[in-house]
């Protein structure tokens, strides 16, 4: 399923999914206070977030729901025509490597290859060795040793650049 609206999504559920990410940034980020509120803090910015995210023309928001549970999820950002820039790909830490990430990406293709061909850049940690096997596994290529965020235009030299390539 895919969301173009702030209002249509199940915002506990997606935070459920980003549970992981989110408590790692309230470490983060807040190191001096208790972990319960410093997670209720990025919760709340995430959700924030979601507003300035869905105000622009073109984003979606792709969740993967498997026997009524929301298991992945990711963000696709236009950056121009049709062309993306993916974000947030997560998968629930009780529901990896089950190909929960896999179904997501392959549906994502689905749902924009109905349009005619599209282009998909990503960022991968170098570190993350099950995500970029999914990417690869999925028709990403590297395509830089250093991700460039496409939105900000910064350079992650942690992280490989990725692209999928689909043509009618």
């Amino acid at each position: 399923m895919y969301f173009t609206e702030k209002k249509e999504i199940d915002i506990r559920r997606l935070l459920d999914i980003y549970s992981e990410s989110i408590a790692e940034n309230a470490a983060e980020f807040y190191p001096d206070e208790e972990l319960s509120f410093a997670v209720g803090k990025e919760e709340r910015k995430f959700v924030g977030f979601l507003n300035e995210f869905f105000g622009k023309k073109g984003n979606k928001y792709f969740v993967l729901e498997e026997e009524g549970e929301w298991v992945s999820a990711l963000r696709l950002s236009t950056i121009g025509g049709w062309s993306y820039y993916l974000e947030a790909f997560e998968t629930r830490p009780d529901s990896r490597r089950r190909g929960s990430a896999k179904r997501l990406i392959c549906a994502v293709f689905e749902k924009l290859g109905q349009y005619g061909p599209f282009v998909i850049a990503d960022c991968v940690s170098k570190t993350n060795a099950p995500s970029v096997r999914t990417h690869i596994s999925c028709g990403f290529r590297i395509v830089s040793e250093n991700g460039i965020n496409r939105l900000s235009g910064t350079v992650n030299d942690r992280a490989y650049g990725m692209e999928y390539v689909h043509a009618v």
